[in-house]
């Protein structure tokens, strides 16, 4: 499961997050590990349950529930992803807000390119689009070229990595000890361009018992927590808001079993329910 596609429920309810950009590293902590490829990902198509994980007191929603779908295919060269959700919002007068999205990439293995759609709907209305494609040269930086909501251009930062390729990174920084990884990411989930993210890194664990997911009892894992940050906030050594959190485990091979999203007043958990293999590969 890759977190950014995560973000498009952080683009249907604001967050007041608690998170602040710009901590210190922690020492390395174990041994390295051999580092992760690009081929380490595993074709994989999960199924989640979308429920209410908390909510303080004053929350205006009372009740949470939906499913979301993603999958990752390994194309050879590249990867396709899609992520699919629907989730219904009850508030506390009883009012429902039915809201989903639909989110497709394709993500060169060199970490260069990136082609994307996001569509997302309210009530059953689609309330926003945006489509385009992205090119990175070796320092990370490049350009975005958006065909909606708009035509338009936008630079993108040096350093930056694209979805999976953060995926790995983040990986390897957690079988390396390291407990904190900066970088931007663009993701294409935004028609703003860039995002700085801060992911703090649980320390790596061994293989434990998985019985809803047997293939993933053999592979090493790491929890961890990403905050997003708006393009203009301040680079790492500063200190800003994030706009959106969420932690989640993830295995060696790219698969995530069990995330918390966090809206501020309240926390959305998706739970994997049923994971299956995909054809991929060269």
């Amino acid at each position: 499961m890759r977190f950014s596609a995560l973000l498009a429920l952080a683009l249907i309810l604001p967050a007041t997050p608690g998170l602040t950009q710009g901590a210190k590293d922690a020492p390395a902590a174990t041994a390295p590990l051999a580092p992760l490829t690009a081929r380490a990902l595993a074709s994989h198509r999960g199924i989640y349950a979308l429920t209410l994980d908390r909510a303080r007191a004053n929350a205006a929603i009372v009740d949470v529930s939906g499913a979301m779908l993603f999958e990752l295919i390994d194309a050879c060269e590249s990867w396709t992803t899609r992520q699919r959700f629907t989730m219904t919002l009850r508030n506390r007068e009883g009012t429902e807000l039915e809201t989903g999205s639909d989110y497709a990439t394709l993500e060169s293995m060199d970490g260069r390119n990136l082609r994307f759609s996001l569509t997302q709907v309210t009530q059953g209305a689609v309330r926003s689009r945006v489509a385009g494609q992205a090119e990175l040269t070796a320092d990370g930086s490049g350009v975005a070229r958006y065909s909606e909501p708009e035509a338009k251009e936008l630079p993108i930062p040096p350093g930056t990595l694209l979805p999976n390729t953060h995926t790995i990174a983040a990986l390897n920084a957690a079988r390396a000890g390291q407990r904190l990884l900066v970088a931007p990411i663009f993701d294409g989930t935004t028609a703003d361009g860039a995002q700085q993210t801060t992911t703090v890194l649980s320390p790596w664990q061994g293989p434990q018992p998985m019985p809803e997911a047997p293939s993933l009892s053999t592979l090493g894992s790491s929890r961890m927590r990403i905050a997003f940050f708006e393009p203009d906030a301040e680079q790492a050594g500063g200190a800003s808001t994030p706009s959106y959190e969420v932690s989640l485990r993830y295995f060696e091979n790219g698969v995530a079993d069990d995330m918390i999203m966090d809206f501020g007043d309240f926390t959305v958990r998706a739970k994997l329910m049923k994971l299956e293999d995909a054809p991929g590969g060269c």
